[in-house]
């Protein structure tokens, strides 16, 4: 056997154990692959919305801590979770960081699919953060969360959005959020745009307010008629865009008096 047959014969043989072994290691990842998949399902989990307090809060279910914190003001991040296998449900328990404090719990369940957790904390409580609405050409669509922090007025409200006219110093009516119950958001309110400058009243030229008030529920009635506050006209309004671009915005705003009339704080806008 001559040296170029041997080398023949070697090259092969390397050829022959270098496929084997990849077809052994293919065959390896594809059974770690599958003892994966059947071991358990991977559960997309987002958490989003607003912390209003000061403590930061962590993220766990059941005994897995998510990486990611919630630090204060918006927050937005995704993890996954791994149910274990022949597990159909996980509890989600949010607290604070610090205190211990729980925050939130939920059940998340495997069938549920992928989950997403938006909620609002701010003054040891937490509310459900509505989706706000797509931006529109020529609309303006709002949602507010309206805190009587001063007054702790405790009936609904009505939210009523209209155009104020300098000359004749006249309101007028667009639409209102009827029955509007204080420290909870309200279900979401669309107005066509507007302009406020060259306009007239009655033939007579006149600046245009975009205002938003806030009257007892059911009535044309302020809602701190009775207290020791009174109302400006342009400036006792709730948190506005301006009048005549397309918006989309979530208002959550609080009293604020000053100068004997009742004005208001804007605590967050998203």
């Amino acid at each position: 056997m001559n040296n170029s047959y041997k080398k023949k014969i070697s090259e092969l043989f390397a050829r022959i154990l270098f496929i084997g072994m990849g077809l052994s290691l293919l065959l390896g990842c594809r059974k770690a692959s599958e003892d994966f998949l059947y071991k358990g399902d991977m559960l997309p989990v987002t958490i989003k919305g607003y912390n209003g307090g000061s403590e930061y809060m962590e993220v766990k279910i059941d005994t897995v801590k998510f990486k990611s914190i919630i630090s204060t003001g918006r927050f937005d991040f995704s993890e996954a979770y791994l149910f274990p296998e022949n597990k159909q449900t996980a509890k989600l328990v949010i607290t604070e960081k610090d205190t211990k404090k729980v925050v939130l719990e939920r059940e998340l369940k495997k069938g549920d699919g992928a989950a997403t957790i938006n909620f609002l904390y701010a003054n040891d409580k937490v509310s459900d953060m509505p989706d706000i609405p797509a931006l529109e050409q020529g609309k303006l669509k709002l949602i507010y969360m309206f805190k009587p922090t001063v007054t702790n007025y405790a009936e609904p409200v009505d939210i009523v959005l209209g155009k104020y006219y300098w000359t004749p110093k006249v309101f007028e009516e667009i639409d209102r959020i009827k029955d509007v119950k204080p420290y909870e958001f309200t279900k979401p309110i669309t107005i066509a745009t507007f302009p406020t400058v060259g306009q007239q009243y009655n033939g007579q030229p006149t600046l245009v307010s975009f205002v938003a008030y806030i009257y007892k529920a059911g009535t044309n009635e302020l809602y701190t008629k009775g207290t020791e506050y009174g109302w400006h006209a342009t400036s006792s309004t709730a948190p506005k865009p301006g009048a005549n671009a397309a918006a989309s915005k979530l208002y959550v705003f609080k009293e604020a008096p000053a100068g004997g009339n009742m004005q208001f704080f804007k605590e967050l806008e998203l």
